[in-house]
């Protein structure tokens, strides 16, 4: 196992300060934007058009599933993120393998580039809502959920918080650099917590951002009654170069009574993978082990790809 490089740290403190830059961008139409490859080229166009941008292949109303592809899939973006900037590659990837795809936007007002920050059981009712709507338009009976970092997490929110209105909803769970379990992030929260500074993170980066911290009172509500739900199927998808979700194994699943589990580690069968936290919903390898995760009765043959951290 090795430990993030200081190289990685520095890319994503760079990227974390180009984000922060789509707060300045004016608010542009409803589109379609073009697909990316990366997560620096998704996230400057997000930045120069504005919030209301869709990944290619995603929210088009009108599609209804296929017997091979019953489900729609929900994209959930991470903290910070936004529906095109995580989704601009792996939406149209989705879309072309026979899905529906529906790409969302939470946790933050309409006109911040940046999402992801607010309360995240406000987030969950949020994708709660986004659920009714999909099935609504589909006739689908279910949806499976794709989900980056804090998206990875929040489909297991969606069922803790709002059981009701979860209840049948929910076939598959893939989580990519899912937070499961909260994060030390690079050990940054536990200096927090033994110098009793906790209570700067959330007015500095968001209430999310601070719930998301290893040993967070919303992360002990969220373990009651174990990582899963009867009748769901779970795909963690994590990189050993994850410089956010630190340690990277914090993010895999203890499976409870009728639920399955599947932990897969992209290194594996392909070290020179480099993909770090932000690529990692950038990558060919990534693709394919999603794509399997939502169609397992149909494997797909798992590229290896020589990678580097934020290219």
């Amino acid at each position: 196992m090795r430990a993030p490089s200081s190289r990685h740290f520095v890319g994503a403190a760079i990227a974390s300060l180009l984000i922060a830059t789509g707060l300045l961008a004016a608010p542009a139409s409803a589109k379609t934007g073009p697909a990316q490859t990366s997560f620096l080229s998704a996230l400057s166009y997000s930045t120069a058009n504005g919030p209301d941008v869709d990944p290619p292949g995603a929210n088009d109303w009108s599609c209804q599933p296929t017997p091979a592809h019953p489900r729609p899939v929900v994209l959930l973006h991470g903290t910070f993120g936004n529906r095109y900037r995580n989704w601009a590659y792996l939406a149209p990837q989705i879309r072309a393998a026979g899905y529906c795809v529906f790409s969302v936007d939470y946790g933050a007002p309409a006109a911040s580039t940046m999402k992801g920050t607010g309360d995240v059981v406000a987030s969950a009712t949020e994708v709660a809502g986004a659920v009714d709507r999909v099935l609504e338009a589909t006739g689908a009976e279910q949806v499976d959920f794709v989900g980056h970092s804090q998206g990875g997490m929040l489909p297991r929110a969606y069922l803790q918080f709002l059981p009701g209105r979860a209840a049948g909803k929910v076939r598959r769970i893939v989580g990519i650099a899912p937070s499961s379990h909260g994060t030390t992030f690079l050990g940054i929260a536990t200096f927090l917590r033994q110098w009793r500074l906790l209570g700067v993170a959330e007015p500095v980066f968001g209430t999310a951002f601070a719930q998301q911290l290893v040993g967070s009172a919303f992360n002990v509500q969220l373990a009651v009654g174990g990582d899963t739900r009867p009748g769901i199927d779970y795909t963690v998808i994590a990189t050993q170069h994850d410089e956010i979700v630190t340690p990277y194994s914090s993010q895999f699943l203890t499976p409870g009574p009728g639920a399955t589990v599947r932990s897969i580690v992209l290194q594996r069968g392909c070290p020179v993978d480099g993909s770090d936290h932000f690529n990692l919903v950038f990558g060919r390898r990534t693709r394919a082990l999603v794509l399997n995760a939502l169609d397992p009765a149909h494997p797909r043959r798992v590229p290896c790809d020589v990678r580097l951290p934020l290219l």
